[in-house]
């Protein structure tokens, strides 16, 4: 899946005419943690139970047309690598910002746990 397939989905909405604004985010595994340690990579697991509730629930957000997730799970992922694509298309920018932001925080609260791998120094 990359996110030029996500974007040609939404684009492919029966309800698209009625987005003014469509946002991405493409997370990424970062070389370090957030403390400070050197990553050499990560592991995410996902609650796809809990994902479908929650974008269930964000998409009946008014002014959004429609939201799509892909996350790159079970895998070995390196420094560099996506993790994870979140799209949400709505009709005005406070609408759909607001929106991908509360999904985000979300899916990272409630539905992903990663594994992180640690150089040795």
């Amino acid at each position: 899946m990359t996110i030029i397939e996500l974007f040609d989905k939404i684009k492919n909405h029966p309800d698209y005419d009625k987005a003014g604004m469509v946002l991405f985010h493409n997370g990424v595994v970062r070389g370090t943690s957030r403390d400070g340690r050197k990553v050499s990579g990560l592991k995410v697991k996902v609650d796809h139970e809990k994902l479908d509730l929650i974008i269930k629930e964000k998409r009946k957000t008014p002014g959004i047309v429609e939201i799509l997730i892909h996350i790159f799970e079970n895998k070995d992922l390196a420094v560099g690598d996506d993790v994870m694509y979140l799209v949400v298309a709505g009709d005005i920018r406070e609408n759909v910002i607001e929106t991908l932001h509360d999904t985000l925080n979300a899916v990272k609260s409630q539905v992903t746990s990663k594994t992180e791998y640690f150089t040795e120094e």
